[in-house]
């Protein structure tokens, strides 16, 4: 099978971005355009690429949802034996992109990683679905199982065990993104894009300067 994708392309031309135009601290202006993103009903606007390196520098990717930006931090929620838990308990940085086709819009953020306070993670766990709590205990993330009926029965073995209220799992919580670098990129036609790209001072603030395309 063969596919043609050369001339798969989209012209974009919606708005324009200036570091001038962009607000001094690089987290607010992440709100603000997620905030954007969510006025406009973008599929997903929460929806993010988490990129991670373990220790045999091999790089992975999968997306996760964004759950908080708190303390100028990006708050997202995984198993932490999870092959992502294991290579950030090995390598604490991520690289985080956003995109938003609809805005024409791509945000990515760099930065290392630390776990939430475990008063935190029981907060947010504790508001989730029932069956969402009973899935934490019973997907070992990662590892191999025989059919989809082990994840069955285990959701079942756990609601007997935690008919009414599920507490948290040990291996389960959130993780904060302390970003050191945000780059927010806006398509612009002939592939002239405007890119700006903030990056995080000695004094702990921000710079913001424009890349090119």
């Amino acid at each position: 099978m063969s596919l043609n994708l050369a001339d798969i392309r989209q012209d974009y031309s919606k708005k324009e971005l200036s570091p001038e135009d962009c607000l001094p601290d690089a987290v607010a202006q992440f709100e603000l355009w997620l905030n954007e993103a969510m006025t406009a009903q973008v599929h997903e606007p929460t929806a993010m690429n988490v990129a991670t390196v373990g220790e045999d520098g091999r790089p992975t990717a999968r997306i996760v949802l964004l759950k908080g930006v708190e303390n100028g931090q990006l708050v997202f929620y995984s198993n932490y034996l999870s092959r992502k838990g294991r290579q950030l308990a090995a390598n604490p940085y991520v690289s985080v992109t956003f995109f938003w086709p609809e805005l024409e819009r791509q945000v990515r953020v760099e930065g290392r990683v630390v776990p939430v306070a475990p008063e935190v993670s029981d907060a947010y766990f504790s508001s989730r679905p029932y069956t969402s709590r009973l899935g934490a205990w019973a997907s070992e993330q990662s590892t191999e199982i025989s059919s989809k009926n082990v994840l069955i029965s285990r959701a079942a073995m756990f609601g007997v065990k935690h008919p009414l209220s599920v507490p948290r799992p040990p291996h389960w919580g959130g993780y904060a993104v302390i970003p050191d670098r945000v780059e927010f990129w806006q398509g612009r036609p002939s592939r002239l894009h405007d890119r700006v790209v903030y990056l995080l001072q000695a004094d702990a603030g921000w710079q913001r300067v424009r890349l090119a395309p």
